[in-house]
């Protein structure tokens, strides 16, 4: 194969249009004194060995780019070297010329492609070259086939900047640990991939986002994505194939119009090792751990000097973190020694039971915090002498959540029944109502409280919970307290309504902000029916459907060894957009089949 054809690849009307530039527009070491700021990025003017070279020594080969201008090396990660080596290339400047050189040998016969995007800019404005590919080969032939691609974080399926695409031969669920890929690519700002001159055969495929920049997956440290299937690429490599063009990022029109083969979701995986790490005394008589691992089996806890039964527990939903609290208002020592038995993994990899002294101390700030109110009564706050408790009554979604109640600290005494709760109609007339008492499954010490009739526009509604009802672990009493809600009445206010059909599975429901990094609502459904989201200001929002699989209303990540991957997630699209734009005073109507969006 003669290198010749593979002269395209160096963009001849860029090198054409640098050459007709007045020499007085060039950039320099020395800034021009005057006229309009340099906004061209720099342009190659010769690649040494040329584009489609085969035969290249494996014993320390050079690269060498020549430049119109004066360049200099902006991101060292950018020159990325595919197949990778065990250790990166190294880049330096000679003059206009950039030079790669390898501190290994090369493999024989193979082909490599050395990738420059987002690796170097002019020396003086700072003018980012847009990146260009060269490639070549240590035997005889120059392999043709491509792939293209798209990796996104499995929650959001927001793009992955910057991770790294694996392509393995061996199929061995080991590969990805052990050995450097066969080929590989880094994602663009809009999380894209493109790896192109592979070999046409069968690949196991992989993402990482490598912390480490060592092309190995480390479990317990950084986020993988695989395909579920072997994939093997259909797709001839030539110049003029869109995907693999450089665009400017921030063109989104150019940027989206590419097509993607393949899809992969991003996710982290379980800690494959258990144990203890971290620990801290937080109050007098709360503390918590934190376990490396989720799903932590307890067999025995305890504190040294006290009963079992004076120990208050509780995990979150995960399992991997366990706050404790003592029931006993007598003073408790400076350091409480909790005896803990629970599975831990050992030095051959196996969890085993195992039991530990953990050490509770206050922090040097706590324990000089604690003196100064044992010496001055008058440092005291008034929440360090009562049950202190938050609670939230949010006009928007109280038909749903209710009355929100949460106390700091354990509740070792409650009066639910004192709860007084009120209306009062647009008439001034007040009347009394009845509520119930919802405990979180999750936080022993969060509560709802919810009216047992419906609400009413135009009402004003209170919860009175009054004076010294409930003690907490430190022996305090509550202060009283009323909240006060109105629906809200706002007529330029809006609502969603999903009107869903084929519910064959669980299903949690989350209304997200425009950026996807927050939650607004959620609901969990498990059969047809609509689903509300009312009161929405006018904006942007996303729907987010993940399919809880295993009903245990959380979202489940996946496991690599196992073949598993996170449980799927899909966001609502109008006109194949996930933004969902809402005008003032509309009531927009969707019918979704959940079983047609999850096939």
């Amino acid at each position: 194969m003669k290198p010749s054809k593979f002269l395209p690849l160096i963009p001849a009307v860029l090198i054409l249009g640098s050459l007709m530039l007045p020499s007085g527009c060039a950039n320099t070491t020395t800034p021009p004194s005057g006229g309009d700021k340099d906004t061209i990025p720099p342009v190659i003017r010769k690649v040494a060995p040329l584009p489609g070279t085969i035969n290249v020594p494996v014993h320390k080969p050079k690269l060498v780019f020549t430049f119109n201008e004066y360049v200099k090396i902006k991101d060292a990660n950018g020159v990325f070297l595919s197949p990778p080596l065990e250790k990166k290339p190294k880049a330096s400047i000679h003059g206009k010329s950039v030079v790669v050189t390898f501190e290994s040998d090369l493999d024989s016969n193979t082909t490599y492609t050395l990738d420059l995007t987002g690796a170097i800019a002019d020396n003086n404005e700072g003018n980012l070259f847009p990146g260009y590919t060269l490639v070549f080969s240590t035997g005889d032939q120059i392999d043709s086939m491509c792939v293209t691609g798209l990796v996104q974080d499995c929650n959001t399926l927001m793009p992955m900047k910057g991770a790294t695409v694996l392509l393995y031969k061996d199929q061995a669920d080991s590969a990805v640990f052990l050995r450097r890929p066969v080929a590989a690519a880094k994602t663009d700002d809009w999380g894209f991939f493109s790896i192109r001159n592979i070999q046409d055969t069968i690949y196991r495929v992989y993402a990482l986002k490598d912390e480490n920049n060592n092309n190995l997956y480390d479990p317990d440290n950084e986020r993988v994505a695989f395909l579920d299937t072997l994939f093997r690429p259909s797709i001839v490599y030539n110049d003029s194939l869109y995907e693999f063009k450089k665009f400017d990022m921030k063109d989104t029109a150019l940027c989206l119009a590419r097509k993607a083969q393949l899809e992969l979701n991003v996710f982290r995986e379980k800690p494959s090792k258990q144990m203890i790490v971290k620990k801290e005394r937080v109050g007098e008589r709360t503390a918590y751990l934190t376990f490396m691992a989720p799903e932590t089996n307890i067999h025995d806890l305890r504190i040294k000097g006290l009963p079992r039964e004076k120990i208050i527990r509780q995990f979150n939903l995960q399992k991997d973190s366990l706050e404790l609290w003592v029931n006993d208002q007598r003073k408790m020592p400076d350091t409480l020694q909790l005896v803990i038995k629970y599975d831990k993994t050992d030095t051959t990899g196996k969890l085993k039971p195992t039991e530990e002294t953990v050490k509770l101390f206050y922090s040097k700030e706590q324990r000089a915090e604690l003196m100064k109110k044992q010496r001055d009564t008058r440092s005291r706050k008034h929440e360090d002498t009562i049950a202190v408790m938050t609670t939230k009554a949010d006009p928007a979604t109280i038909e749903q959540y209710g009355y929100d109640i949460e106390f700091k600290y354990p509740l070792i005494e409650e009066a639910w029944d004192s709860l007084r709760f009120r209306s009062v109609n647009p008439r001034q007339q007040e009347a009394k109502g009845t509520v119930t008492m919802i405990k979180d499954s999750t936080n022993l010490r969060h509560f709802r409280v919810m009216p047992t009739e419906p609400f009413q526009v135009g009402y004003d509604y209170f919860l009175k919970i009054p004076y010294r009802k409930f003690r907490d672990v430190n022996g305090f009493y509550n202060d009283s307290t009323e909240l006060k809600v109105t629906l809200p009445t706002d007529d330029k206010l809006s609502s969603i309504t999903l009107e869903l059909s084929g519910v064959r599975n669980k299903y949690i429901i989350d209304l997200l902000t425009e950026k996807r990094d927050k939650i607004i609502r959620s609901f969990i459904v498990d059969k047809d029916g609509p689903v509300v989201f009312p009161y929405l200001k006018s904006g942007s929002y996303c729907i987010r459907i993940t399919e809880d699989l295993n009903r245990n209303n959380m979202v489940d990540t996946g496991h690599l060894l196992e073949h598993r991957q996170p449980e799927k997630v899909r966001f609502f699209k109008l006109e194949d957009k996930f933004l969902i734009k809402v005008l003032e005073r509309a009531e927009m109507v969707w019918q979704i089949d959940m079983e047609e969006m999850f096939r």
